[in-house]
């Protein structure tokens, strides 16, 4: 079920059996030669939809802009300030509990959130002990999962591409790229074929440093194939991550 295609007697009745909803979240960035400038967006969104579907979960729709600023260097990548984004997971997740929704799982497709969705949960979560809280109204729960670290999932990872898989531009976000829209594969030749790895700072040292934006990886192994393993992998995890988390 997704938030953007229900109405708000739909909703409502939701709300009579779960005060949980999933909210994916992203980026908008460059991912290499071959990758989809919104590989962290759709990755989990592709991911969250089918948890709807086996679940029943609520979906709201994918924050898709997110903490990228090192990207900036590489056309098309667009950025949120950490604050920023902290306001609006805040704004989000305020916005949902004025309806009765008090368990948000956030679906991550990009590690550069990780630190600021933190934050945010830690921002909600002092709001909430500084107002009064009661028995009948119990107090908002925050969590984030990043799709491809779950142990099976990185494990089935290196099978298949080993250290050529890489942490950024990996073979395995392309792959399931591929897998969720075959229509948009790109092609394209890697030099050298496993790029460098090093540390990240601002937008001008990473593209000095990782000129076509990998970092430790040779996407042109990625398949669709593999896509739809890593896919299937990962959504077993999130599903029993998501209910135990909802039922908390």
């Amino acid at each position: 079920m997704e938030l953007r295609f229900s109405t708000w007697q739909e909703v409502e009745h939701y709300l009579n059996s779960s005060k949980a909803i999933v909210i994916p979240i992203g980026s908008t960035e460059q991912h290499g030669p071959n990758g989809l400038i919104g590989t962290d967006a759709l990755c989990p969104e592709a991911l969250a939809l089918k948890l709807g579907e086996e679940t029943g979960a609520l979906i709201a729709p994918t924050i898709s802009v997110g903490m990228a600023q090192h990207h900036l260097a590489f056309a098309g990548s667009v950025t949120l300030r950490p604050s920023t984004l902290m306001l609006v997971i805040c704004d989000i997740v305020n916005s949902l509990v004025q309806h009765g929704f008090n368990r948000f799982y956030f679906l991550n497709g990009h590690g550069g959130n990780v630190a600021t969705l933190n934050a945010a949960f830690s921002e909600i979560y002092a709001q909430s002990s500084l107002n009064t809280q009661t028995k009948e109204s119990p107090g908002v729960r925050c969590t984030y999962r990043n799709w491809w670290e779950a142990d099976s999932v990185m494990a089935l990872s290196k099978e298949l591409f080993g250290e050529a898989d890489g942490s950024h531009a990996t073979c395995g976000e392309v792959s399931l790229t591929q897998y969720a829209y075959p229509h948009s594969i790109k092609k394209a030749e890697m030099d050298p074929p496993i790029a460098p790895t090093g540390p990240i700072y601002d937008a001008a040292d990473y593209r000095q440093r990782f000129p076509d934006g990998r970092i430790g990886s040779n996407p042109s192994l990625a398949n669709p194939e593999a896509g739809k393993a890593l896919f299937d992998t990962a959504l077993r995890g999130i599903i029993a991550d998501y209910e135990a988390f909802a039922s908390s």
